[in-house]
């Protein structure tokens, strides 16, 4: 069994403890259950967990002794002004983690204008995503491609961008996307194979938007769907990364640039060309 296959069963079998668990405490409610029976699948999950890390230290101690793989020159996803967040320009891993192909991904959002964009605060509790730019923006394939996966049927949350939402997305959402495994991280989301190993991801895409299917041809620039909020996400935002395989539970990461635009540090607000039209 290769380390990547033993990772990946290693993610599932911990679904299913942590799945075990709440189901347990649950049934605790209704019936009589004996104290230790809760604690044998939190055990086995929380070894799965261990394992899992350990596996994903040793491969990305490996990566890290290995020459670093070039980044791969793409076009912009999007078109217009964005802000980048969680960016590799400034992090790696970026998001924190290199699980489902994330170590060098990135997160921007729409910025038209200052304050355009609703800011982080105690209240409201919870926005609607038409109140964001991001929310509805056309997503583009960054070169000529064929589509390999394409989901869009999960809803579009309201968004998380206050203190006590943030504490919910955690605590609670935290645990059932957790079960969900990347499915419910990534939410809708579309891949891409552009050739040489190398795949593209779009995640948090907006229900219902996506234009293409799986087996698709697609050419640089062309729209794919629509930016949404579904999955992990505080608000509309597009969650870019490549990736080197079609499935993110066994993917690593692969740097990336954009044409006429570099990989923007956090924080930094850039103008987008459309993909495949390097600058303006």
């Amino acid at each position: 069994m290769t380390p990547t296959t033993l990772r990946k069963l290693l993610q599932h079998t911990a679904r299913v403890c942590l799945f075990a668990f709440l189901a347990v405490v649950v049934a605790g409610f209704f019936a009589s259950v004996p104290y230790w029976v809760g604690w044998v699948p939190l055990g086995l999950w929380m070894l799965c967990v261990f394992g899992g890390h350990r596996l994903a230290a040793r491969a990305g101690t490996e990566a890290a002794a290995a020459p670093e793989r070039a980044a791969v020159a793409v076009g912009a996803p999007v078109t217009g002004r964005w802000k980048a967040l969680n960016s590799p320009a400034d992090k790696v891993p970026s998001h924190g983690t290199r699980a489902y192909g994330q170590t060098y991904a990135i997160d921007i959002v729409a910025e038209p204008e200052p304050g355009a964009r609703p800011a982080f605060g105690w209240w409201p509790l919870a926005r609607r995503n038409a109140d964001f730019p991001a929310f509805g923006a056309p997503l583009l394939a960054v070169a000529d491609a064929t589509v390999v996966r394409a989901d869009d049927r999960r809803r579009d949350h309201l968004s998380r961008t206050s203190w006590p939402a943030l504490v919910y997305l955690f605590v609670v959402e935290g645990v059932f996307r957790t079960i969900g495994g990347a499915g419910a991280v990534v939410g809708n989301h579309v891949v891409l194979d552009l050739g040489d190993g190398t795949y593209a991801l779009y995640a948090h895409v907006r229900r219902g938007s996506l234009t293409v299917r799986a087996g698709d041809r697609v050419r640089s620039g062309q729209p794919l769907g629509r930016c949404g909020n579904s999955g992990n996400s505080t608000e509309p935002h597009v969650h870019f990364q490549l990736m080197s395989t079609a499935d993110p539970d066994t993917a690593d990461g692969i740097p990336f640039t954009w044409h006429g635009i570099g990989v923007p540090h956090n924080g930094e607000t850039f103008d987008a060309a459309p993909a495949g039209i390097p600058g303006r």
